[in-house]
């Protein structure tokens, strides 16, 4: 075996490439493993997420609504963020894995005794010590409100990746609270209702790196599970990995690379009152290629407390702050934790 780089109890994925079989740790019960083969991609006859135009004002809300009912998931294009950005943000995170020394990338590893913290990391650290281990690597950088936002701990191997970082966020930001807004439009509530649920934003950008796996058919990049906050977004390179779940079975999401998707989290199920749906998700790996994805979270603050806006209410106030403590402590699988919020 290789040497494997070690920062308190977390082995990086990275250091595992080259090995001819994953470590125990990795390998999947049988009821969660994938049958996709390497190269898979979702063919033209299978459902998949749909795509919205935003500048489509005519049926928007009607397309969202349906795309939040059906699927908690959805590409949206026209998103008024720059192509350019896109592109900058998926090349610089590559380069952060592939062209920084692993010296380098440990410099800014993060608290291995804490949950969510901001930097390099491996393993989502949860209270079950039988959770079978993620293929990822990942960098977490906690971006608002501007009072986390610390630069300094973010990688400096590139003179203009800090610059991209910040300028993402604040895209991001305005592109979740548009969407947002279209969302409780789409329901017939006001157009705030939403956003002002959730309250500040709190914005984690989380680069997820999925290196080559000897055994791809025994992992999972990213096990299953919903988004504990409010709305996620996501993009993709051309490889290709992340399943939703919808009607009973996994369906692949082809990448498009000037798309953002739309995934949206548990606490706006709770505030839609079930109306819309968080969607379970994961990543599957794959023998030949990495892949990479970046995901930008946007979140309640630990004190806001979330009650659905629609009566009769189907689930309990929850404070974030518990909800993400029961989150971690419980581990994810599927959405089992926004159902203990729902009343009897």
């Amino acid at each position: 075996m290789t040497v494997m780089e070690v920062v308190g109890t977390q082995i990086r994925v990275q250091s595992l490439v080259g090995e001819k079989a994953v470590p125990p740790e990795y390998v999947q019960p049988l009821e969660s493993r994938t049958q996709r083969v390497v190269g898979y991609r979702n063919d033209i006859d299978e459902p998949s997420p749909p795509v919205i135009d935003l500048s489509d004002g005519n049926s928007v809300h009607e397309q969202l609504g349906r795309a939040c009912r059906d699927w908690g998931a959805f590409h949206v294009i026209n998103h008024g963020v720059p192509v350019e950005l896109l592109e900058d943000i998926r090349r610089l995170s590559r380069s952060f894995f592939e062209d920084c020394s692993m010296d380098q990338k440990l410099s800014y590893a993060c608290d291995p005794n804490s949950p969510a913290s901001e930097g390099y990391g491996s393993r989502m650290l949860v209270a079950s010590n039988d959770t079978v281990l993620d293929w990822r690597d990942y960098y977490d950088h906690h971006t608002l409100p501007l009072s986390r936002r610390n630069p300094s701990k973010w990688p400096h191997f590139s003179p203009n990746y800090r610059k991209v970082i910040a300028d993402y966020s604040d895209q991001m930001n305005a592109l979740a609270e548009k969407l947002l807004c279209l969302i409780s439009e789409s329901l017939g509530l006001p157009s705030s209702c939403i956003k002002d649920a959730i309250g500040e934003f709190y914005q984690n950008i989380t680069a997820s790196y999925y290196p080559p796996c000897p055994q791809p058919e025994l992992t999972l990049g990213l096990q299953s599970h919903s988004d504990m906050g409010g709305i996620t977004l996501l993009i993709q390179d051309d490889v290709g990995g992340l399943e939703v779940f919808k009607d009973g079975k996994w369906v692949l999401v082809n990448p498009l690379c000037d798309a953002i998707l739309v995934i949206l989290a548990d606490q706006t199920e709770v505030i839609t009152n079930g109306e819309y749906m968080s969607c379970v998700h994961r990543a599957i790996t794959n023998g030949k290629r990495a892949r990479l994805s970046v995901a930008t979270f946007h979140d309640p603050g630990k004190t806001k407390t979330v009650s659905p806006a629609l009566e009769p209410r189907k689930y309990c106030p929850v404070m974030y702050g518990e909800y993400v403590s029961w989150w971690y402590t419980k581990g994810p699988e599927g959405k089992r934790n926004i159902d203990s919020l729902l009343l009897q």
